[in-house]
């Protein structure tokens, strides 16, 4: 069994060591003597906390990232990303997904949830990275499109996507979004991830011209009502953004134990609205945080994420008491975790996901509060180390290999330059 000792470490401002025995943490205690096949020294200036949990991205958008900005959603998609999409091939969906798995483990960030082409092709990047993740099959399927796929279809391809996963690595069902999927295939999606038990993940509400037009087209019911009447909303479904939601909404939302994946910088980039975060906690959602892809946002840095949604939520709800710092923090690291079934906590027994972050970086002083200073003022630069399901994928800063991903994904890029 691999085991990993992690010696005088700040955990909740009390000097101790924490020892890693397989992927949970063991004992937690001073002066733990283990023969340990690993050993980190923090000698009392780092601090352990649970890292992040990116609940919706795209990840292999970085080969994207400053395409297309200053744009409105449906001209950004139709006119600019779609079209750039239509020239990636496996390979570039592997470099750009390594390049975003980089990003997010020297952010502090374990766990993506993917939706994107080319899934087998994340699996293996997240695999190889060492990162959990649910890699998405996504799903277009309009009335009359080539892309629509038969239940059958749809079972196999699943199926065959989780055949030898990695360590960590789950398949979600992906429909993309109810105005690019239509009903029949939404049923047939879901009725697939129930008999798999696979999880579901969609774009949901994310924009006030996706409420009208459900409105008009599906006997004025909001986007939730319409995912709740053909059974895709359940105990487990992730719906991106949900910007704009009724109070009704919020209450199926709450009743199914469903999961709302709140992207604050992505929907003020793109004009999307203001999420509620205030609202839908008080609902009794299940809110958790992601950064959207990075064309859209533009970087994966689930700090800067925890940032925004406090001052969204204040702007929101113009009671600065709202979006506070530990509300904040727990909806990008165990809500997160718990979406992804992971047992999160720096305790004995839990999951060994482990951040280490820097108490003597100039942003992490003064330092009355980690929480606070973590959602408020840190950067990815205090990430020190990142322990993944028990392994240490980032030591000191350092995430091996790291200028072969970058070098391969500049390459890829070469192909969207615009003369």
């Amino acid at each position: 069994m691999n085991t990993l000792l992690i010696k005088n470490v700040s955990l909740e401002g009390k000097i101790t060591d924490i020892l890693v025995e397989g992927n949970k943490i063991a004992r937690i205690g001073s002066g733990i003597a283990a023969d340990a096949g690993k050993t980190l020294q923090c000698n009392g200036h780092l601090a352990a906390v649970v890292p992040f949990y990116n609940t919706h991205t795209h990840t292999a958008m970085t080969l994207l990232r400053g395409y297309a900005d200053d744009l409105a959603l449906f001209t950004w998609l139709n006119e600019h990303i779609w079209p750039a999409e239509a020239k990636m091939d496996a390979a570039d969906i592997y470099a750009g997904t390594r390049l975003g798995i980089l990003e997010m483990i020297k952010s502090g960030c374990c766990f993506f949830n993917e939706m994107y082409w080319y899934s087998a092709e994340a699996v293996r990047a997240a695999g190889e990275m060492g990162v959990r993740a649910d890699i998405g099959l996504v799903h277009l399927a309009l009335p009359g499109s080539s892309t629509a796929r038969s239940i059958d279809k749809i079972r196999a391809d699943a199926l065959e996507l989780a055949k030898d996963l990695p360590a960590g690595v789950r398949i979600a069902l992906a429909p993309h979004a109810i105005y690019t999927v239509c009903e029949s295939s939404l049923r047939d999606v879901t009725a697939v991830a129930e008999e798999l038990k696979m999880p579901l993940h969609i774009h949901c509400s994310e924009t006030l011209r996706e409420v009208e037009d459900c409105r008009r087209e599906h006997n004025n019911m909001t986007p939730v009502e319409y995912l709740d009447s053909v059974g895709l909303i359940k105990e487990g479904t992730l719906l991106a953004h949900c910007v704009h939601l009724t109070d009704h909404d919020r209450k199926i939302i709450a009743k199914r134990k469903a999961v709302i994946s709140h992207c604050p910088v992505s929907n003020m980039k793109l004009c999307s609205g203001t999420f509620d975060l205030q609202a839908a906690l008080g609902a009794g959602c299940r809110v958790t945080i992601g950064t959207d892809g990075a064309s859209s946002n533009n970087n994966l840095s689930m700090m800067e994420e925890m940032k925004f949604a406090a001052l969204a939520a204040k702007l929101k709800s113009g009671d600065p008491t709202a979006g506070k710092d530990e509300d904040v923090f727990r909806c990008a690291t165990v809500n997160g975790a718990s979406y992804a079934g992971v047992n999160a906590g720096i305790a004995e027994g839990c999951d060994a996901d482990i951040l280490l972050v820097e108490l003597d970086h100039c942003r992490m002083v003064g330092d009355y509060n980690l929480i606070a200073n973590l959602v408020y003022s840190a950067d990815s630069s205090v990430v020190h180390s990142l322990i993944c399901n028990g392994r240490v994928i980032m030591e000191n800063h350092r995430v091996p290999g790291e200028e072969e991903i970058i070098s391969e994904a500049r390459r890829c890029c070469d192909k969207f330059r615009r003369s």
